[in-house]
């Protein structure tokens, strides 16, 4: 063969190489007939569901790609977010998930995976701050009443927890912390059974997100919210001061909503993916849809995601120790 044709042979291998490289194979992402599939570790009906089915909306109104939920629940969120896990990191399946997906090893002994390491921080996509309230069988009308009535006669008051380990729970340790009370909890299993007993006056404080509160505390009859946990006041509850102007400076809790993918997602796909949830979360009629569920819609990078997880992981971690508390 003369060397010009074995120059061409050499050019033309190199070239089906690159059509057949990984790099190649990842811009071509999505594929028309591959489905995506979007597992939310939790059962229908819940913010986690609300969120996830609009990621997958979202996908296939922008890539014209078949997208379906798949809600796995199961041990606290474990289940699903372990399918995610252990799946392909090709594109084809995430994880539509909340705070607990970053906390879950701090909280439960079987949740066998570091969150940094083996899951892809896509994007966040909405959060619900938290909100304190009172009891309306209670007297008191502010913090302020409150902390002086709970200070007097620590006994007469409790703490109703939604779930150990809860973005509430965290919330409710920084506010002992930060008041210098320390309220008995009273733990449940889940916010309304908690909201139910402090309506009925068996118990008296609950923090939790301001979604499933919020509407409890609307005309005050069964419970008063004292405050709610944002630097300024929310466009979705403008009427109830910040938990500073109640009197605790820099007291700021949420609870948030993400989208993960199994480690090892191409980049390139990541970042379409984060564009995409960026976009929607700064569609004006979207984000009007999320604010009237009581939920604020986020639209951040992956590296903004990325290090704002971090620091909820690390102050999780400070929290739960603080009170010695131990996985179940």
């Amino acid at each position: 063969m003369r060397r010009r044709d074995l120059i061409k042979a050499a050019a033309g291998a190199a070239a089906f190489a690159v059509l057949k490289s990984p790099a190649a194979a990842q811009s071509a992402w999505p594929q028309k007939d591959r489905i995506i599939k979007v597992i939310v570790p939790w059962p229908p009906g819940a913010a986690n569901d609300m969120l996830g089915r609009l990621f997958a909306e979202r996908l296939q109104h922008k890539f014209g790609v078949n997208a379906v939920v798949e809600n796995r629940a199961g041990s606290a969120g474990l289940v699903g977010t372990k399918a995610v896990i252990q799946s392909d990191p090709d594109g084809y399946t995430f994880l539509a998930s909340a705070f607990n997906t970053a906390v879950m090893p701090l909280v439960l002994k079987s949740a066998d995976f570091n969150p940094e390491t083996d899951l892809e921080v896509i994007a966040r996509t909405a959060v619900a701050p938290l909100v304190c309230i009172v009891s309306a069988s209670r007297p008191e009308k502010t913090l302020a009443e409150v902390l002086v009535s709970a200070k007097a006669d620590p006994k007469k008051w409790n703490f109703a927890i939604s779930s150990p380990g809860s973005a509430g729970h965290l919330a409710t340790i920084e506010f002992m912390r930060r008041t210098g009370v320390n309220f008995d909890t009273v733990p449940y299993r889940g916010t309304q059974p908690a909201l139910t007993d402090l309506m009925g006056g068996s118990v008296q404080l609950l923090i939790d997100p301001s979604f499933a509160l919020l509407p409890a505390a609307q005309d005050g009859t069964k419970a008063r919210a004292l405050g709610i946990a944002t630097k300024e006041r929310s466009v979705l509850a403008p009427e109830v001061p910040t938990m500073a102007e109640a009197g605790l400076p820099g007291y700021e809790f949420n609870s948030w909503y993400g989208i993960w993918a199994p480690k090892g997602l191409p980049p390139e796909i990541a970042a379409k993916v984060n564009s995409l949830m960026q976009d929607t979360m700064r569609d004006t009629a979207i984000a009007s849809k999320i604010r009237a569920t009581l939920l604020e819609p986020v639209a951040e990078s992956i590296g903004d995601s990325k290090a704002f997880i971090r620091s909820e992981i690390v102050r999780a971690g400070d929290l739960l120790k603080s009170v010695n508390f131990q996985p179940s």
